[in-house]
């Protein structure tokens, strides 16, 4: 039996309720596939397009006067967090008892602590929410002082701070609920990132990397493997070029050497493969690979394992 991490890709969920909760069945299938071999299974998510329409919501609601004020960003991670929990959490659990799994599922809401001097907070990075044009963009900046920058050639969007994540508040609570015998939903988007002054703990108005905040989930619960899945099913070099190679396996130093050599698109591949560098140096394996060949990835027939 293996104690094993599952970092959701964006491909995984959906982009309203309704198809969310029909694609949530399928993704349901491979992960209670490691569950019926017998593995302890933890699962992350993404939440970026969520937490997006959550906060976007809410601002509209509150520029309509149907709400007193926005609703703070952290207050929005936990929104998503509750409902993309639950989805999961549904899916999973109807999936086990399909196949005859006395297996309960649980989501927790992850507070995940980061470190207030982080150079991330003055250099606001990651993209949430609509797509504005240039003008709408800068009359929101001026209006509610949002950072918004052009992506990807689609339109300009707010950026949020995305710090690294230093700590799992929860982490006990999950490790217990483990022992017991639960499958675990956790760390989802990446966590509500917390700062802690005077001994409490503060809600900050950032973003963390859901791939980063899983590996540092792993690291503390001492787990063997961490799969990150996204998709593609395996990691690649030179990418779109005629010598494209796919990769079954890397060191630590030959993937930091890719990092350095411009391998993995910032916004794509390069944060996952940090992720894994970070997970593998704590002595577990790290796992790139498609949602549809997670089993075959953990026994090593599919995907990309990065360790030291």
């Amino acid at each position: 039996m293996s104690r094993i991490v599952i970092a959701l890709g964006g491909n995984a969920l959906g982009n309203t309720a309704t198809e969310q909760l029909k694609l949530v069945t399928e993704t349901a299938k491979p992960i209670v596939d490691l569950i019926e071999q017998g593995n302890e299974v933890v699962i992350a998510h993404g939440n970026g397009p969520q937490v997006g329409m959550i906060n976007l919501g809410m601002s509209t609601a509150a520029d309509a006067g149907a709400i007193k004020a926005d609703m703070p960003f952290p207050e929005c991670g936990a929104m998503s967090q509750g409902y993309i929990g639950y989805h999961l959490q549904n899916a999973i659990g109807n999936e086990l008892a399909s196949r005859g799994l006395n297996k309960e599922v649980a989501t927790i809401v992850t507070q995940v602590l980061v470190d207030e001097n982080d150079p991330a907070f003055q250099n606001p990075t990651k993209p949430i929410g609509a797509f504005y044009d240039k003008e709408t963009a800068q009359r929101i900046a001026e209006e509610k002082g949002y950072t918004m920058v052009e992506d990807a050639g689609r339109g300009y969007r707010q950026v949020v701070p995305s710090p690294k994540p230093v700590d799992v508040i929860e982490k006990n609570m999950v490790k217990t609920l483990i022992s017991d015998g639960y499958v675990v939903i956790t760390v989802g988007g990446g966590g509500i990132p917390v700062v802690r002054r005077d001994g409490k703990l503060y809600g900050t108005p950032a973003v963390i990397d859901k791939d980063f905040a899983s590996a540092k989930l792993a690291e503390l619960i001492h787990a063997d493997a961490l799969v990150i899945l996204t998709a593609v099913d395996r990691v690649a070099i030179n990418w779109g070029k005629p010598n494209q190679t796919s990769l079954d396996e890397m060191t630590v130093e030959q993937a930091e050497q890719y990092c350095t050599e411009g391998h993995f698109a910032p916004g794509s591949m390069l944060p996952k493969v940090k992720a894994a560098i970070s997970f593998a140096r704590s002595g577990g394996t790290a796992i790139i690979a498609s949602l549809e060949n997670a089993g075959a990835a953990v026994k090593g027939e599919s995907g990309t394992a990065v360790h030291m």
